[in-house]
């Protein structure tokens, strides 16, 4: 058994009742929104949207980009226990990995002195870098927590030379900054009573629940506007998940929690460590990222070297992030001594210098919804088309699915370069591309089109002049999403969308879409999209009745997309639960094949 953590005080009884009273009963609807057209201008903390599910998903995607920093007692050992690295794990999870007694890691506070922190530098570090928020440790699985509670006096004031608290020394410093604060909060506490397990999968005892409700409440209510909170691990239960949800967004209704609240009651899904977005990934989601991946926590003994190809490889995890239309969260993990490590920090001004040369459009710019390119990303604007080239192999660059003619191709960054050449095959726009790189970190091609982005996909489904057409099961594509029950190894792939893209001869003015084949739960709406047209029908419409009248343009315009969705999910991966064998398309609602 771990010893239970020594009370300080406990909170007044009165600020508990509000605590619990507050995280009752709550089971709100998760928000549902689509990528917005980000216009670049990064909020600032002090004026987040009001008490709105969609509004305050939509302001964090337009944040778009943030700095996570793994600071806690941790840093003090740097991934070292009595003289030897510590191999196995994270750096961040030493006590679990080296098996540090509790009484043993305790004793490494009384040297936690960090005479180097610097909230104003972390701050401007992450400003530096283009991130838009911060997300910094407030507790992590050992417990210890890096501010001022009341719950008890295993933490940072308390115990440490340093008797400060930096949640709050940062706060002050986003604010001046005008940047948003997000906390990560560990579910897993092993001082309070959780045994080490290696998948970090315990669940939450009624012991536990509050010593948690107690720092939540602490979190959410002394240190102002939170963009984000951030709970990792555990495998609570579905009743926890909301009680603990609900004293976030009764104490702070403009921030979004990430989905390792488990039980689907966050308002976005946060993949695993590192991964990459999934082609059909759709938002909302973050991608948490660090720089070395085998830690997030400060490792002494970290092999850091090739600066550029760290820089490179990072700035393309943002790219395909946002042309997914998600987030990024980017770590460092600070010294004991509270000092940034220079390589982390030279990491991330690369990054920054790299959006500054390219005019922030990794950030400003939206999905363009092109197919995937196999050579790297793309993104859109009012403005242009952007290519983000990964693969620069010189010769020739071959865009998939875009129906436009340029006006004209340009190498972003560099206006005294002549346009580049490029020529149409098909469906597909072949550029020519020079031999030399013109960007080390990242090249970006900025296409200008004639008109509006048009999209043609290789496999866009004709339509007949007739204006009738079936569509079998196999034309559709999903949108994919992670749904998760209680804790990490309950993730599951979710269908949240299905889309075809239709390629008509000639211009319908009303067509009618009749599905064949259909299973769907009788309870469940439909949002049915044709281009910028959309209906609702239930399940009963959808199995039996054609749906319209919709519009879709001729081919010269672009393909026009089909796409169905439920109408009013209870949270952002939640499954279509929808079959079908076929949908036809006629010009009559009677006729209908």
């Amino acid at each position: 058994m771990r010893a239970t953590a020594r009370r300080r005080s406990a909170l007044p009884a009165a600020l508990l009742s509000v605590a619990l009273s507050l995280a009752a009963g709550c089971d709100e609807q998760r928000p549902t929104s689509t990528p917005p057209a980000h216009d670049g201008t990064p909020a600032a903390a002090t004026t987040l949207p009001a008490a709105d599910p969609a509004a305050r998903i939509r302001h964090w995607q337009e944040q778009g980009y943030g700095m996570f920093v793994h600071w806690g007692l941790y840093s003090e050992l740097g991934g070292v226990w009595n003289g030897q690295p510590v191999t196995r794990g994270y750096s961040e999870q030493i006590q679990s990995w080296a098996n540090i007694s509790h009484d043993d890691y305790a004793k490494v506070a009384a040297r936690f002195s960090a005479p180097k922190f610097d909230a104003g530098a972390i701050c401007k570090l992450a400003q530096d870098a283009g991130a838009r928020y911060v997300v910094v440790t407030s507790k992590h699985h050992d417990g210890f927590a890096m501010f001022d509670t009341a719950s008890t006096d295993f933490d940072i004031v308390d115990r440490t030379p340093f008797g400060k608290d930096p949640i709050k020394l940062i706060a002050e410093a986003c604010r001046a900054r005008g940047i948003g604060l997000g906390l990560y909060f560990s579910l897993v506490d092993w001082h309070a009573g959780h045994p080490f397990d290696p998948d970090n999968g315990n669940p939450i005892p009624a012991s536990m629940e509050p010593l948690i409700e107690k720092q939540i409440t602490e979190l959410m209510t002394n240190y102002g506007p939170i963009t984000e909170v951030w709970f990792d691990m555990s495998t609570p239960t579905p009743e926890q998940s909301r009680r603990f949800a609900g004293i976030v967004h009764r104490l702070q209704p403009a921030a979004v929690i990430n989905g390792r609240i488990w039980n689907n009651v966050g308002d976005f899904v946060t993949l695993g460590d590192n991964e990459a977005p999934p082609p059909s990934m759709q938002p909302p989601f973050e991608v948490p990222a660090s720089i070395y991946h085998a830690t997030w926590g400060y490792r002494s003994w970290q092999q850091r070297d090739d600066l550029p190809g760290k820089v490179r490889e990072l700035a393309n995890g943002l790219v395909q992030a946002r042309s997914a239309g998600g987030n990024y969260l980017l770590n460092i993990g600070p010294m004991g001594d509270g000092s940034i490590v220079p390589f982390e920090a030279d990491v991330l001004r690369g990054i920054g210098q790299w959006l500054h040369r390219h005019g922030n459009l990794a950030m400003t710019a939206r999905p363009s919804g092109l197919p995937p390119q196999a050579w790297g990303s793309t993104l859109v604007d009012d403005k242009a088309l952007y290519l983000f080239v990964r693969d620069w192999r010189g010769g020739k660059l071959v865009v998939e699915g875009l129906a436009n003619d340029p006006r004209g191709i340009h190498i972003d960054g560099n206006d005294t370069a002549p346009p580049l050449a490029w020529r149409r095959d098909g469906d597909t726009l072949v550029i020519d591309l020079p031999a030399g790189v013109p960007d080390a970190v990242l090249p970006v091609l900025r296409v200008e089109l004639q008109g509006a982005l048009r999209i043609m996909p290789a496999d866009a489904a004709a339509v007949p002049a007739s204006g009738i057409a079936t569509l079998p099961r196999s034309s559709w594509h999903p949108g994919t999403s992670f749904a998760f029950g209680s804790g990490y190894r309950s993730q599951r792939s979710t269908n949240v969308s299905l889309r075809a893209m239709l390629r008509p001869e000639q211009a319908q003015a009303a067509a009618w879409l009749r599905f064949s084949g259909v299973q769907a739960a009788s309870a469940q709406r439909y949002r049915i999209r044709v281009g910028e047209q959309a209906r609702e029908v239930d399940a009963a419409t959808l199995r039996g009745q054609a749906i319209g009248p919709f519009a879709i343009p001729a081919a010269d315009a672009g393909a026009t997309p089909v796409t169905i969705e439920l109408a009013a999910p209870a949270y952002p991966a939640q499954d279509l639960e929808l079959r079908f064998d076929a949908m036809s398309i006629s010009p009559r609602a009677d006729a209908a094949p």
